[in-house]
């Protein structure tokens, strides 16, 4: 028997999410009606400035302190020949995002992002789910209340975004237990796997569903089991930014399912999200639509580090200083 304790917090916090603050966004609306254009002819532009100020409860909404939060771990499972890169490529991306060589530090820098790279304990991966826990309870919790600290010092927009070899497949195993199917229907390329590696992907999500089979229920559980740090700790950061009303924009597959978990334990758990880009991994449109999700970009960007996210991060920027502007201009 396992024990839910170290989950109980997170639980209560599901259960009493904050609500959107509808007047705020129902005020943005009715300013962009007002201003001298046809109507709705911003497209999604307004509707991202109105789910802005819904979730900041400011009108029209303002982002000054956009944050890129990066969280790197590292998978047992990659022993088994599911990836085309080294476990090493993990550190070696976090230390590239450190000397400022990475896509998404010149993203950053081109749209005025703060950026933070968390290594989550590089050096121990993780538990082979084919045949272990990925993590025990009390280790999982302690990442999402790690994961949660990313807002620590304010930030107005929380960008999320991964590293880790290997993290599609854990993303696949993730979306089998929370949404059904077998391997092979969420298992992709990732980062260059083959026809014969895809295979090998699929059953190791097979084995792993097998081995946690009884467990799977309760969402935080398969978090645990089949899920990774990093995914813990996005999926701590989704919920501290919504008990602080703090907008978030989720990248690709690996935060797409971390997210997927705080859903199926609530579907009102993602409402303060946007989905900032699609993926070409083929699982991912499918993720993206059981979770309600209509994606900002679809670039076909699978890099990681968030790079889609900060991508973004601009459009939302734009939206928000379009929302501005263009009320101080409202006919009376």
């Amino acid at each position: 028997m396992t024990t839910a304790l170290p989950f109980d917090d997170f639980r209560n916090l599901l259960d009493n999410l904050p609500a959107a603050d509808l007047k705020a966004e129902a005020r943005v609306r009715t300013l962009f009606a007002k201003c001298d254009k046809p109507a709705h002819s911003l497209g999604r532009i307004e509707d991202i400035a109105a789910w802005l100020a819904a979730w900041s409860g400011r009108a029209p909404p303002a982002v000054t302190r956009p944050l890129m939060a990066v969280f790197a771990g590292n998978h047992g499972l990659t022993r088994n020949g599911i990836s085309p890169r080294p476990v090493a490529a993990t550190a070696n991306a976090v230390e590239l995002c450190a000397a400022g060589g990475a896509a998404i530090n010149q993203i950053c820098i081109a749209h005025d992002l703060g950026l933070k790279v968390f290594d989550l304990a590089l050096h121990i991966p993780t538990g082979d789910i084919a045949e272990d826990a990925a993590l025990d309870e009390r280790g999982c919790a302690a990442t999402m209340a790690f994961g949660m600290e990313a807002i620590a010092g304010g930030t107005d927009l929380l960008c999320l975004g991964d590293l880790g070899v290997g993290n599609s497949t854990v993303a696949a195993a993730l979306f089998t237990a929370l949404f059904g199917g077998r391997g092979a229907d969420w298992v992709g390329p990732g980062s260059g796997a083959d026809a014969a590696m895809q295979a090998r992907k699929a059953d190791v999500v097979d084995a792993a569903l097998a081995f946690h089979h009884g467990h799977l229920d309760d969402p935080l559980e398969v978090l645990r089991r089949v899920g990774g740090r990093e995914f813990a700790a996005i999926a701590g950061a989704i919920l501290a930014a919504r008990m602080q009303k703090i907008p978030v924009l989720l990248d690709g597959l690996a935060a797409t399912a971390a997210a997927a978990v705080l859903y199926v334990a609530n579907p009102a758990a993602l409402d303060h999200c946007l989905l900032a880009s699609l993926s070409p991994e083929p699982a991912h449109a499918r993720a993206a639509e059981l979770l309600g999700f209509r994606p900002l970009l679809d670039l076909g960007i699978s890099h990681g580090e968030g790079t889609g996210a900060a991508l973004g991060a601009g459009l939302v920027k734009a939206a928000a200083l379009t929302s501005s502007g263009m009320a101080a201009t409202v006919r009376a």
